[in-house]
């Protein structure tokens, strides 16, 4: 079904269901699916697509936006970045008497200072920021949440891992990945605790899940945030 609205084009298939309210899907691809119940109006299906159609933009650009993938990121003024879960611009300022090259958060901007106006200077100048800064988060994590456990990790480190988040070995040593300073603080906290609780159990056995759910109850909502927005911590 095809309807305009404000100059644009809401396309959406609708299939009538024994329901009693109407639910608003979209597929990996964007595409708008309205589950209905019988006997409602076209007429009322159409007003909550418009009720909701900035949500439902949003959401569908998120989706075609992840079926592109990474995009190459460019490192100069307005290229934006993500940090604690939002996106920011970057400012760059150059100055050969900068003694080491730093990014410093501000408000509405990550500002990089750098002694030369070179791309892989600028980029690594933000990955020891994020380096930093996910130390920081992961370590106030894991004293916020100790009190859940009887045992201690006997270190913490951060490392640029492409394939996990965090890990636990047998010797209770804690590795994360950098990227998580891009995550919100409770996407860093829910793998803190998911790599805490594997110095319970190292494996995901029940008694493993249960453990995650009795310390962080919504847990699968941060969960869903790293399998939606994973592909978008990138520098």
């Amino acid at each position: 079904m095809i309807h305009n609205y404000l100059g644009e084009t809401i396309q959406f298939d609708i299939t009538y269901k024994k329901r009693t309210t109407v639910g608003i899907t979209m597929d990996h691809y964007g595409n708008i699916e309205v589950l209905a119940p019988k006997g409602i109006t076209n007429e009322s299906v159409i007003q909550l697509l418009e009720d909701k159609w900035e949500i439902i933009q949003q959401k569908s650009k998120e989706q075609k936006d992840r079926l592109l993938g990474p995009q190459k990121k460019v490192y100069e003024h307005g290229e934006s970045f993500l940090y604690l879960g939002n996106t920011y611009p970057i400012r760059i300022y150059h100055d050969i008497n900068i003694t080491k090259d730093h990014v410093v958060f501000e408000e509405d901007k990550l500002n990089i200072y750098v002694q030369q106006l070179d791309d892989e200077k600028i980029k690594q100048a933000l990955k020891r920021f994020y380096y930093k800064q996910c130390k920081a988060l992961v370590e106030k994590s894991v004293s916020t949440y100790q009190s859940n456990y009887k045992v201690k990790p006997r270190s913490i480190r951060i490392s640029d891992s492409k394939n996990t988040w965090g890990t636990c070995d047998s010797k209770l040593e804690l590795t994360f990945n950098w990227r998580l300073a891009m995550a919100p603080l409770k996407v860093i906290e829910y793998v803190v605790v998911h790599e805490m609780c594997h110095m319970v159990h190292l494996n995901h056995d029940r008694s493993y899940w249960r453990l995650v759910g009795k310390i962080m109850p919504g847990y699968k909502e941060q969960e869903k945030w790293l399998e939606l927005s994973s592909w978008k911590m990138t520098i």
